[in-house]
């Protein structure tokens, strides 16, 4: 796991709004995502995680900044360079009630990307791979010829992640897969993308606002605000010690499985979000942060190696 897969380099993204306003959806995120790991990508809603997800598999190109895969820079990187790697990057989505075309059969919607890259010859080959994918995802042959609507939440998402690894890729970018589904299928298919990095070797960007299932999954966790990372480093380094003063805020609002607890008083951000499109000055969490000095409102402050993780803030070795 020393090798990088996937690294980013001061990605940004702004995206054009009414006006000559711009929604700054990613600001300058550094990361990398080592060979066989699963990086969890945590935030509040609106953060940028979803789209930074989409520069990382460049389904959208960044307004600067470069994306790097096996060392060599896929940004600038015409369409005809790049479709050898396309099959190398693929994503799971949030919603497996909008991510399935309804009026394709089981066997249809993951032979495509099997037929499009030309894997096996032949329309009974393309079936016994469906079949095979089937059961790698614990669904059964018998499926083959339904169709979405016949298929409850957790199966859908079975389906999705049984087109994602068709093609056998590296890299997977798993969009909050199991938000949408009951508590007790979740663990189902935390399990099951679990058992899949094994037996295949993936590598994971696993995006998600629920910092307990990130905790179950990732081996690294990277913490965002507003389009720029606050803190990033081992699981269990950020959970036993928070470093960012938004990292502890996140992990103050997970609920407590102990009812002895329960009465404990929760830490609440005071104040209201900053707006995407003109975002303070200086550190991007200064207007909530308790911490925050006037030095906080100047300077942005860069990620810098505090303890086993790196952290965005100027006063962290206080906290």
């Amino acid at each position: 796991m020393s090798e990088f897969l996937l690294q980013a380099r001061e990605l940004t993204k702004d995206f054009p709004v009414s006006g000559n306003r711009r929604v700054h959806a990613v600001s300058g995120v550094s990361l990398e995502i080592r060979d066989g790991e699963t990086l969890g990508l945590v935030g509040e809603s609106g953060c940028g995680k979803s789209t930074l997800g989409r520069l990382l598999l460049r389904l959208i190109h960044p307004t600067s900044g470069e994306v790097l895969f096996r060392g060599q820079s896929i940004t600038g990187m015409s369409e005809k360079a790049f479709h050898p790697l396309r099959r190398q990057m693929q994503l799971v989505f949030q919603d497996p009630y909008a991510s399935l075309d309804p009026r394709m059969s089981v066997r249809d919607l993951i032979a495509e990307p099997i037929i499009n890259w030309r894997l096996c010859d032949g329309r009974e080959a393309v079936t016994q791979k469906v079949v095979e994918l089937l059961e790698a995802v614990g669904l059964q042959e018998e499926f083959l010829y339904r169709y979405p609507h016949q298929f409850s939440g957790g199966q859908r998402q079975r389906i999705g992640i049984a087109r994602a690894i068709a093609v056998d890729p590296a890299f997977i970018v798993c969009d909050e897969p199991v938000s949408a589904l009951d508590v007790s299928v979740q663990n189902q298919i935390l399990n099951l993308l679990k058992a899949l990095k094994s037996s295949r070797g993936l590598t994971y960007l696993f995006i998600s606002h629920d910092l307990s299932v990130v905790r179950y999954l990732s081996d690294r966790i990277c913490v965002m605000f507003l389009g720029k990372v606050c803190e990033i480093g081992p699981t269990e380094a950020v959970y036993r010690h928070p470093r960012h003063p938004y990292t502890r805020f996140l992990l103050d609002a997970v609920p407590l499985p102990d009812p002895s607890l329960r009465g404990k008083e929760l830490r609440l951000l005071e104040g209201e979000p900053p707006s995407p499109t003109n975002p303070p000055p200086g550190c991007c969490f200064h207007t909530r942060c308790p911490h925050a000095q006037p030095r906080c409102a100047r300077e942005a402050p860069p990620l810098r190696d505090i303890g086993e993780a790196q952290v965005a803030c100027h006063f962290a070795e206080g906290l």
